[in-house]
């Protein structure tokens, strides 16, 4: 059990850190990893070791955090911009096509893979404003459906689209500059 347990302590920055990048609040992402720590200590013979320990925890912590966010309604005071929408606006024609095609990615799936890849991701996700980060790890991370989006944040299907396209344009300017255009 001892073994166990100190594996499942090792895992605790990755989850404050995953945590913490969809809640937005210090607390609330301690709160969702000790809930997740104590169920996965409980839920030991759960376990098995038929999967990656860091993906079943990271299973359980995504369930923790969609709790806390019905819990607290998910609004939050720090919103950062990335760009202005003139920035973004400026990218395209008239028609909504790519004025320069963005530099081609070589192969994402290594990318992926690689740590430094996620810690670009999570500095560009911090960078977004906060209800904009949030409905993308919403609708990407933890697979929620537009309708629970939008109940969540309280906005319309159209702004939570909205957000969605704004989500992905900056993410995808921020990752090509931080870190595919390195």
């Amino acid at each position: 059990m001892n073994d166990f347990r100190s594996r499942v302590e090792a895992e605790r920055a990755y989850l404050l850190r995953y945590a913490s990048l969809q809640l937005r609040d210090r607390h609330a992402a301690e709160d969702a990893v000790q809930e997740t720590l104590l169920a996965a200590l409980a839920g030991e013979a759960g376990f098995g070791g038929r999967s990656n320990l860091r993906t079943w925890l990271t299973g359980i912590l995504k369930h923790k955090i969609i709790d806390a966010i019905r819990r607290t309604g998910s609004e939050t005071a720090r919103e950062v911009t990335v760009g202005s929408a003139e920035e973004f606006d400026a990218l395209f024609d008239e028609r909504g096509h790519w004025l320069e095609m963005p530099s081609a990615w070589t192969n994402p799936d290594a990318s992926l893979e690689q740590s430094q890849f996620f810690r670009a991701l999570e500095e560009c996700l911090a960078g977004l404003p906060a209800k904009t980060a949030q409905a993308f790890m919403m609708r990407e991370h933890l697979g929620l459906e537009t309708g629970e989006i939008c109940k969540e944040l309280e906005v319309t299907a159209t702004h939570c689209w909205v957000l969605l396209y704004r989500a992905r344009m900056a993410l995808r300017l921020c990752l090509e500059t931080n870190w595919f255009g390195k």
